[in-house]
């Protein structure tokens, strides 16, 4: 596995790769790998010939009293994992690399980006348009793939793509979840062995809320009974617990077409999100 620093050699190194008319992915993550970020890996082996992958803690998408200072880093435990899943090439720039004195643009998608964390984190969604803009055009791959965990993020990203006819196909690889069910996350290293215990409500709420709503009961009804469980069980808050459109993530009161699940919630200084697909008259994945 080849691993960049700067731009410069970033170039002639793709082109190595594109040779021969060679089909190019990208998997950009912000370190601190765990078994979904290989899955992700994996996928992009089995839609390209060659995996690139980023890893760039990104300040644009950290708030104010968010925790870009002590977000996780794992460097060589990143590179060691990345090569032996198979990835050619590593980009690990710095933020003067990605923006250099002077970066004064910022990309803002509307509609999807509004609701839910786009409401609980004001400007998340703008770093992460940005961001993922500039990865994209920089390495210029073929397919980009992104986790479903982040379920409203790989909405925001589809959106921008296509907006910006940016020509790179979009893939969305399903959640991997621990042996107990919890969504793995970078996140979960911040919470203490009580709190994780406490943390599988989340996942367990998403299926009871699913139940529910595929038996019939009413989801103004399921989504209040989700969310007084999730305080009940020891969450501080829930920012939110929302059956939406999968395409728009708009709120549903009924159910209709493709749907999704989603949740935010905190425990401790943890703040967990989950989803799950919900689809009438089929067994539905999460």
């Amino acid at each position: 596995m080849q691993i960049l620093r700067e731009a410069s050699g970033l170039g002639v190194a793709l082109e190595k790769l594109r040779a021969g008319g060679k089909k190019l992915a990208l998997v950009p993550t912000m370190g601190a790998l765990h078994a979904g970020h290989i899955a992700l890996i994996e996928a992009a082996r089995l839609h390209a010939d060659h995996v690139a992958a980023t890893i760039f803690v990104n300040p644009l998408q950290f708030g104010a009293n968010e925790d870009l200072g002590s977000y996780p880093r794992q460097e060589a435990t990143d590179i060691t994992m990345l090569r032996a899943a198979g990835c050619d090439l590593l980009w690990l720039p710095s933020a003067a690399e990605v923006y250099p004195e002077g970066f004064a643009t910022s990309l803002s998608v509307s509609g999807v980006s509004e609701r839910w964390d786009g409401a609980a984190r004001p400007g998340h969604f703008d770093g992460v348009a940005t961001v993922v803009a500039k990865l994209l055009l920089t390495v210029r791959p073929d397919v980009a793939l992104f986790g479903e965990k982040d379920f409203q993020q790989l909405a925001v990203i589809r959106r921008m793509v296509a907006d910006l006819g940016l020509g790179i196909e979009i893939v969305g690889v399903p959640t991997v979840r621990d042996h107990d069910g919890l969504a793995l996350s970078s996140r979960n290293a911040y919470l203490s062995t009580e709190e994780r215990q406490i943390a599988l409500a989340l996942p367990l709420g998403l299926q009871a809320a699913r139940q529910e709503i595929l038996e019939g009961k009413p989801v103004a009804t399921t989504l209040f009974g989700a969310e007084e469980a999730l305080l009940i069980a020891g969450f501080n808050r829930v920012d939110y617990f929302a059956l939406v459109d999968a395409a728009t993530l708009e709120p549903l009161d009924k159910p209709a077409g493709t749907m999704r699940l989603i949740v935010a919630a905190v425990i401790g200084k943890t703040r967990l999100i989950d989803n799950l697909a919900v689809e009438m008259g089929s067994s539905a994945r999460a």
